[in-house]
């Protein structure tokens, strides 16, 4: 992002609340693959809850040293939040500023995850539906099957499956395709009513729109929103070959590149998003394979379109019911399926929650998370039509869950785009420390977090040969002045660790990331304080 949000520590310091303990992982542990946790407390034993919460470490020493590289390490003028906590030993590690508030960026989808995970339909997959009006018999009026023709409506119900592709897609027009009509005199509605209008999160930068980690939101999306470009040089001088996907006629292109010739400016995708428009522009300098992305206005519109579309190259004709003539080009209306009792579900695609949740963490997909929290929303309301502020309320109710006080932080959306977020690494760690308590959720949730060195957002970081390498399973996070990471690492003494680090104001992005690694590998060596290291098990 380009936007500098300096001044993001928003506030009084927490009061220290009561946090539960925690039962003890075995010490081996796959790096990678979750292995199978049996000796982990089942998800009904109750917390065994202190009375107090320390932010501070008992070991003096230990304390003193992670000060000190505190004071080496951060930039004049940017600012830190570190909470450290030993899940083994059920004691605070090391605590510096860590119930102050900050932006957390990315870090915030661990609350939004977490709360989704742990309820008892967190498992549930995302699906998309098309439903058809009346029955498929002959020789009724209307609203039935007639010889090839469907006399009757198709509504397709959007369930926010933000892995929607264009495999899905076309999995989905073929399941209708193969019905017993070739001809819809009807119809095709599309039902967009799962969640409301509004098309970005509260607290969204506004010149942010193009980008695709910015996708708008709605209940029927289509290759999240996004076209993917891709630019491959011809001779110099001459326009690029560009290749777009998914191919879809609701967007056109428009090709101002030239191969080979640096005085084009530097590659570039955009659209004339100002406009609200669908042109995309690709412009600029293509001296080798490039490739770029750009969001699309009104993603539900691009959705409908390509499924009419498409079922339309299927070979089914659409006969307009009013005029009787046939239509030549995508057409459907916006309308809410009500369940009049004759209609049937004719096709279904769904999408499991564990693919879901792990591009949301080992790739930071906004959608994905937002998608998790209009769902959540839902659960928890069991209402039908549900706005973003239904989701949110549900990871508040979580707060309350894991001890701490919703009141004294600010949640304004689900991903961490938001300016408006304000958490702490103490409540960062509340969550990681209540979903490692958790068996079922912990190893899902362990499995999708990005590995240090491996994969993930964490590939390129803590590579081998440093001490965190497929030690730290931790959620990275990313925007301008702004870099976290909490998660989990295993100490050389065997120790399980929960920890978060939120830089604030810090511009230079690799600095704060360089600083978050080093203080890994030194949370790992000296795990055990001031006394004698022992070595780990192997994992």
């Amino acid at each position: 992002m380009k936007h500098l949000i300096l001044n993001s520590w928003l506030g009084l310091a927490l009061s220290l609340s009561p946090l539960g303990g925690l039962g003890q992982l075995p010490a081996s542990f796959d790096g990678i693959e979750t292995a199978a946790v049996s000796s982990l407390s089942t998800d009904t034993v109750a917390l065994d809850i202190p009375t107090q919460f320390p932010l501070c470490s008992s070991d003096s020493l230990y304390a003193a040293h992670f000060d000190s590289l505190v004071v080496k390490w951060l930039p004049k003028g940017a600012n830190v939040a570190i909470y450290a906590y030993d899940l083994t030993e059920r004691k605070p590690l090391y605590a510096y500023q860590a119930d102050k508030l900050g932006r957390p960026a990315s870090n915030m989808k661990l609350l939004t995850t977490i709360t989704a995970m742990d309820r008892a339909e967190g498992n549930d997959p995302f699906f998309t539906e098309v439903w058809m009006e009346g029955e498929m018999k002959q020789g009724v009026e209307s609203g039935e099957v007639r010889g090839d023709t469907l006399v009757g409506n198709l509504y397709v119900v959007g369930g926010m499956d933000p892995e929607f592709d264009d495999a899905a897609m076309d999995s989905l027009v073929e399941r209708v395709a193969r019905r017993h009509f070739r001809v819809i005199r009807g119809t095709i509605y599309g039902d967009r009513s799962m969640r409301d209008s509004i098309p970005y999160g509260n607290g969204w930068c506004w010149d942010d729109i193009p980008y695709d980690y910015q996708p708008q939101l709605s209940p029927l999306m289509f290759a999240k929103g996004v076209v993917e470009v891709k630019a491959n040089p011809g001779k110099r001088g001459k326009p690029a070959r560009i290749t777009l996907s998914p191919v879809s006629t609701y967007y056109n292109m428009e090709n101002r590149t030239f191969s080979h010739t640096p005085e084009a400016g530097d590659f570039e995708v955009t659209r004339n998003w100002l406009q609200q428009g669908n042109r995309i522009l690709v412009r600029g300098n293509v001296e080798r394979q490039r490739s770029g992305a750009v969001t699309l206005h009104a993603p539900e519109s691009y959705f409908m379109h390509t499924f009419v579309e498409r079922l339309m190259a299927k070979g089914i004709q659409l006969i307009d019911p009013q005029t009787g003539k046939q239509l030549t080009v995508p057409t459907w209306q916006w309308a809410e399926r009500t369940d009049n009792g004759k209609q049937r579900c004719i096709a279904r695609y769904e999408t499991a929650m564990q693919q879901v949740v792990d591009r949301v963490m080992k790739e930071s997909d906004n959608l994905n998370t937002e998608a998790l929290l209009t769902r959540l929303g839902m659960q928890a309301t069991g209402h039908r039509h549900v706005h973003a502020e239904d989701g949110l309320e549900a990871v508040r109710e979580q707060i309350r869950k894991v001890g701490l006080n919703p009141e004294e932080y600010n949640l304004a959306d689900g991903c961490g785009l938001s300016n408006y977020n304000a958490i702490s690494p103490q409540l960062l760690v509340a969550f990681l420390h209540y979903a490692y308590h958790r068996s079922d959720l912990f190893r899902k949730l362990y499995k999708a977090l990005p590995v240090a060195g491996v994969d993930g957002t964490l590939k390129g970081r803590m590579k081998k040969g440093s001490p965190a390498y497929r030690n730290v399973h931790a959620k990275t996070g990313t925007i301008s002045a702004i870099s976290s990471l909490s998660g989990y690492l295993q100490g050389r003494n065997g120790h399980w660790i929960a920890f978060s680090i939120m830089n604030q104001n810090q511009l230079s992005g690799s600095e704060a990331r360089r600083m978050q690694d080093k203080l890994c590998e030194e949370f790992i060596l000296r795990c055990c304080g001031s006394g004698p290291v022992t070595s780990p098990s192997e994992p």
